[in-house]
């Protein structure tokens, strides 16, 4: 069945970064456009960046656009996440889904979701 496992979180002060990763299974990643998607305490889910199959370029949030940067590694079925000048209103839980663009919201996330936490 299909396994999203997603890594990489932790607890950074404002400015700082991280790479999340996704690693999927059980389906053929490379034919799918996929996304991220994150979940704040208390909020819904809010679509964050989608990458297509075709020329794997990106799309983003008005809320990341400049900051966050999606990449896939077909060879490694492999999904990433590179966050830079996080800021405190990026914190949430992580995940990635197979689907594109802002609908993405939508998929009920299927793995564990990787924190992360902005704080000074």
């Amino acid at each position: 069945q299909v396994q999203l496992v997603e890594s990489g979180g932790g607890s950074v002060q404002p400015g700082g970064s991280l790479r999340l990763s996704c690693v999927a299974s059980g389906f053929t990643f490379y034919i799918y456009a996929m996304s991220w998607v994150r979940q704040a305490p208390g909020k819904g889910r809010e679509w964050v960046a989608s990458i297509n199959t075709s020329d794997k370029s990106g799309i983003y949030a008005d809320s990341v656009q400049g900051r966050f940067a999606i990449s896939r590694n077909d060879a490694a079925n492999t999904l990433y996440l590179q966050m830079n000048n996080l800021k405190p209103e990026d914190t949430a839980v992580y995940y990635c889904v197979k689907d594109w663009g802002r609908q993405a919201n939508r998929v009920e996330p299927s793995g564990p979701g990787t924190q992360v936490t902005v704080s000074s």
